[in-house]
């Protein structure tokens, strides 16, 4: 048996900044582990959940940092390259509300470590053992990263993993070129049967804000897919499988920082329905509780809850769920 739940594409640190507004002089900023697959993959493992990050860092203290942070939080870190290039970093914009902006010291703006990952740097035997791959959009945007993502897309297809897609889109690294986004995403979901995206996503994306419509006419020209979800922020979620819909209500948390709130769903989800195969109403609440515990914390990851955390929270919210 393999590692059960494989997350690959981009690992960066986010500087997220201690105050709501436009950075000025001497503004406080903190460092803290990012990229969105590789936050799926430390919610996954503190879930319970054995989980295994494939990506590239540079040979520098930033990339000693998130390596170091993977094996602390129990994620097999050994599929992780690196480069003789910087580690990649995204600034955080911090918004009312805890929302956030986001602009990237990676490429196209810069050479950094993780978009330098190839095929060369896979194991490709391992790969093939495990349940569930899942890739975010952003690893889609420049080669050699988008390459390989999409082979290791292609190959776990074709073992019948369970290839989940979270576009990701983040304008800054598509220099605002829409269909060049689409392109690399359509792509994607050719290989992918679980895609999850955020409500923000589907103008720029699928050229309307029906999620409703998203889904179904997703659905209805990818044989592939099984499950659609739309992660709707504070509304709650949409999840579209063959046989049913379900929309499952948000639930009400002081939100400090939503960076990485669709990472922490998009764990859920993975554990919840496509690990565990829990039944789609129970998964989908189950995805926003995790998102919600993470709102209440700042970082992509500090907030994401454990298996103890979550049943609190749920029995606080006076919900009995075998977890």
């Amino acid at each position: 048996m393999g590692i059960p739940v494989v997350c690959a594409g981009e690992i960066l640190v986010d500087l997220i900044p201690r105050e709501v507004g436009p950075y000025r002089e001497g503004s406080l900023i903190e460092i803290h582990f990012g990229g969105a697959p590789a936050n799926v993959a430390v919610g996954v493992s503190r879930l319970g959940v054995e989980s295994a990050f494939l990506g590239a860092v540079g040979n520098d203290p930033l990339g000693d940092m998130l390596i170091e942070y993977l094996k602390m939080e129990r994620v097999f870190e050994k599929w992780v390259a690196r480069k003789n290039a910087r580690t990649s970093l995204a600034f955080v914009m911090a918004k009312p509300g805890g929302e956030r902006d986001f602009f990237f010291y990676r490429l196209p703006w810069a050479l950094t470590a993780d978009a330098l990952l190839s095929v060369e740097d896979v194991d490709w035997s391992a790969i093939k053992k495990s349940q569930v791959i899942h890739i975010s959009g952003v690893a889609l945007s420049q080669p050699p990263l988008r390459n390989t993502m999409l082979e290791v897309m292609k190959v776990a297809a074709e073992e019948g993993i369970h290839v989940s897609l979270d576009p990701n889109y983040r304008p800054d690294i598509w220099l605002n070129a829409e269909w060049a986004a689409r392109e690399a995403v359509n792509k994607a979901l050719s290989y992918a049967d679980v895609v999850m995206f955020g409500y923000d996503e589907m103008l720029p994306l699928f050229g309307t804000e029906d999620h409703v419509q998203v889904a179904r006419s997703l659905l209805s020209r990818n044989s592939r897919l099984k499950y659609v979800a739309v992660r709707l922020g504070s509304k709650g979620a949409f999840v579209a499988g063959r046989d049913r819909e379900v929309f499952s209500k948000a639930f009400k948390v002081q939100a400090v920082d939503t960076t990485g709130a669709g990472d922490a769903w998009a764990a859920g989800f993975i554990v919840f329905k496509l690990v565990e195969e829990r039944s789609l109403e129970e998964a989908v609440m189950l995805a926003n509780a995790v998102a919600g515990i993470k709102c209440t914390k700042r970082g992509a990851t500090f907030g994401m809850p454990r298996r103890d955390e979550l049943k609190a929270f749920l029995q606080k919210e006076g919900i009995e769920v075998d977890i």
